[in-house]
């Protein structure tokens, strides 16, 4: 069973910074896609970023040029560094393994995800 623990959320100022981490139990996390996502209140969970093995990511519209995502394997760890934030940024970020051959539907259980309020 793989446990996901995200970390790194907290209050920021608009246009300012945060580093996400995400650590992920197991093997599994050197061999598939890793995927960021995001949930207000009310909204379904929205996919944001992919980091693919060979380090290929892939974002999406709202947050592309401004977030970044990472990975360090011997950590079993992926990253989201996000720039520039917005008050729309404001949400729960969770990650999880892709489902391998989709394009972003999640593996395993959910983590508690980590609170990224963006309030001046």
């Amino acid at each position: 069973q793989v446990q996901i623990v995200e970390s790194g959320g907290g209050l920021a100022q608009p246009g300012g910074s945060l580093r996400l981490s995400c650590t992920a139990s197991g093997s599994m996390f050197t061999i598939y896609a890793m995927g960021w996502y995001r949930q207000t209140p009310g909204q379904q969970r929205e996919w944001i970023a992919t980091i693919r093995h060979g380090d290929i990511t892939e974002y999406a519209d709202s947050v592309s040029g401004r977030f970044t995502v990472s990975r360090d394997n011997a950590k079993n760890t992926a990253y989201l560094e996000m720039n520039s934030l917005k008050p729309e940024d404001t949400a729960v970020y969770y990650c999880n393994i892709i489902f391998p051959g989709t394009d972003h539907d999640p593996f395993a259980n959910w983590g508690q995800g980590t609170q990224v309020t963006v309030s001046s």
